[in-house]
């Protein structure tokens, strides 16, 4: 059975399990997220699942978060519905990301929403405070696998991104774009 018509019959049992998660103590529930991530059967899936339900901003149906997949600041992360999240994607939403309805990341890929300054020479460039930037992913984008997408980026609907690339800036939308900083190849 695809995950869409078996999560049909689970939804309410994730919601309610989401619910029970709300009053867990963070460190609890990301000690289990660890434990879940070595996984990728089903039942890890749901308790992932569940935990991003809890804790996020917001998070829609049907939602796929794969094996090692890092999630930071999972408190200011915003996920529509039908979003796959595939194995090993690095996710910080310190300065916030939206990833709207039927959105697939593969395997590898990086978003990021904040960035180092290094504007006081007087002070090692990693002590400089961060810039928290925004990052916004459209509906109906394919990130493909080793993708790295910076900070404050917004990634329009209906855009293909091919692996390996690194979106520095924002790509407008119905286009396949592809290398390193990635470039507009074709429009759908």
């Amino acid at each position: 059975m695809k995950g869409r018509n078996l999560f049909r019959y689970i939804k309410y049992i994730a919601y309610l399990i989401s619910l029970i998660m709300r009053i867990i103590p963070n460190f609890i529930l990301y000690f289990i997220w660890d434990i879940s991530s070595i996984f990728e059967n089903k039942v890890a899936i749901f308790i992932r699942y569940c935990i991003i339900k809890s804790k996020s901003k917001a998070c829609g149906d049907n939602v796929f978060v794969g094996k090692n997949v890092t999630i930071k600041c999972i408190e200011l992360l915003e996920l529509g519905d039908n979003i796959s999240i595939h194995n090993n994607c690095y996710i910080d939403a310190s300065g916030g990301i939206k990833i709207y309805d039927n959105v697939s990341i593969a395997h590898n890929s990086t978003l990021l929403s904040s960035t180092h300054t290094w504007g006081n020479p007087d002070v090692p460039i990693k002590y400089n405070p961060p810039v928290y930037l925004t990052t916004t992913i459209d509906s109906n984008v394919w990130i493909g696998c080793g993708v790295r997408i910076m900070a404050g980026i917004t990634i329009e609907k209906n855009t293909i991104i091919g692996a390996g690339s690194v979106c520095t800036k924002s790509l407008d939308g119905g286009a396949v774009y592809a290398g390193v900083p990635a470039r507009k190849i074709k429009n759908i």
